[in-house]
């Protein structure tokens, strides 16, 4: 089966490919505001331009149609053909700039203006006893033409305005779209950055809850982290560690059973000769020799405890991983294990107070049974006779809290740290007992661990505070 593109590629090319994305998406998104800002530049200069023509033209007709006024003006009192030939020229360079008007405004030519210029032609051309007839038809021609010129002025003002117009509507609009481009690019980014972030996060997530599962020696679960090359790679490799880590579990395991079994066997023996020299079969024994005898018989009893024991914690740690849960009243299940030590904290005269009461739990009965019967088997060794033993049951929020107090020595702030670790046995020790061997609770962490759950020391000077936390989910 072909893998996607994505699982091909490396972590890190996955996260340059996701800031060349967000890169990419900025980038265009100034280069369309930078592209609309010069269109937007280039109108407004073309505009600018327009009208400086168009006010140039319309100026340049009106200088045209006052030279025009003033030289047939002339002609009519002085009759020089000059004047004549030059209101023609001037009449030409008006025709010629209103034709460019009429062009930069795309209005049709009026007519008006060549009739105007006509009759001025004809009245300049008539008889010189009708001068006043031709003056008044002069003034009136002109006249118009004033009118015609001063209409086109107010055209040319209505086109710049209608323009400028143009061109803050065009300003307008384009700033509020490149505003919502903008806006849509920021939304998008930030889209692509959480969607790559969370995508990218998840193969870290499962290599932490993998690390996670390692260090609490979930064994028998496979790793399988799905993302990109190198972190899949870095999954093969823990799921090799994991396999790995089991083999040598699995080699401890047998390495114990074997060494445990390989001591019993001589130990049996060690056993059977000194009760066959205790009960006299070698003949009878001196008070020296049975003193001896006495010593070793104590002795090879503490050996094999310690042979069962650690067989015990062995058999512990590998059952911890396999928890058959099922509702459980704890209460009830703590007043059990108190009855069965009945005849030890009643041999010291102790008294076990047990109070509070929690929702039923999902647990594994006989696994936390036993972590609450060593932790009061310690509470009843450790209390001196006639102590009270208080044992709380209460819930905080989303956890149940089980709390065993002794009146005994306690547990010192130096041993606090390791009183969990197999085989450790802190300074204060009971008077009279024997010595144990450190594995009751390490039992107890290694059962409250695989529920979830937690053991912890509290201070509780001068007695010892243990106390279990689970987690209950309901």
């Amino acid at each position: 089966m072909r893998l996607p593109l994505a699982s091909k590629l490396s972590f890190r090319q996955l996260l340059l490919v996701a800031f060349l994305l967000i890169t990419a998406l900025l980038g265009a998104v100034l280069l369309r505001g930078l592209y609309t800002l010069e269109e937007l530049v280039n109108q407004t200069q073309a505009g600018a331009q327009r009208a400086v023509v168009l006010s140039t033209e319309t100026q340049a007709l009106g200088e045209r149609l006052a030279a025009m006024e003033r030289s047939a003006r002339q002609f009519l009192v002085l009759d020089d053909p000059a004047l004549l030939e030059r209101f023609e020229q001037a009449a030409a360079e008006a025709e010629a700039g209103l034709a460019r008007l009429d062009e930069e405004l795309g209005a049709p030519q009026v007519p008006a203006w060549p009739q105007a210029v006509a009759r001025v032609r004809q009245a300049l051309q008539g008889p010189r006893d009708m001068l006043a007839l031709r003056e008044r038809t002069v003034g009136e021609a002109f006249a118009e033409l004033a009118d015609l010129h001063t209409a086109r002025a107010i055209q040319v003002r209505a086109a710049n305005e209608a323009h400028n117009r143009a061109v803050q509507e065009a300003l307008d609009g384009s700033r509020a779209l490149l505003a919502r481009q903008v806006l849509a690019a920021i939304v998008l980014a930030v889209g692509l950055a959480l969607v790559f972030g969370l995508w990218l996060a998840r193969p870290l997530k499962r290599l932490e809850r993998a690390i996670v599962q390692l260090g609490e020696n979930r064994l028998d679960e496979p790793i399988e982290i799905r993302g990109p090359a190198d972190v899949r790679e870095v999954g093969r490799r823990l799921d090799w560690l994991r396999l790995r880590l089991a083999e040598l579990d699995a080699d401890k395991a047998r390495f114990l059973r074997q060494v445990s079994h390989e001591l019993k066997t001589p130990l049996a023996a060690m056993r059977e000769g000194v009760s066959l020299i205790e009960d006299g079969v070698t003949g009878a024994l001196t008070d020296s020799q049975r003193e001896v005898v006495a010593i070793l018989r104590q002795n090879t009893l503490m050996l094999q405890q310690q042979i069962e024991d650690l067989l015990r914690f062995n058999a512990a740690a590998f059952e911890a991983r396999r928890l058959q849960r099922e509702p459980t009243d704890l209460r009830e299940l703590l007043q059990a294990r108190i009855e069965e030590q009945r005849l030890q904290w009643q041999a010291r005269q102790l008294h076990i107070e047990l109070s509070g009461q929690v929702p039923p739990v999902a647990v594994d009965r006989d696994k936390l049974g036993t972590a609450f019967r060593n932790l009061l088997s310690n509470a009843i060794r450790y209390s001196p006779v006639g102590a009270t033993i208080r044992i709380l049951l209460a819930q905080d929020g989303d956890r149940i809290c089980l709390d065993i107090l002794d009146e005994g020595p306690g547990i010192r702030e130096s041993d606090r740290a390791r009183v969990f670790e197999p085989f450790y046995r802190g300074e204060i020790q009971p008077a009279g007992a024997a010595r144990g061997t450190g594995i009751g609770l390490s039992i107890v962490q290694e059962y409250v661990a695989a529920h979830g759950g937690r053991v912890e020391v509290l201070p509780n000077a001068p007695g010892a505070h243990f106390r279990i936390e689970l987690i209950h989910a309901p």
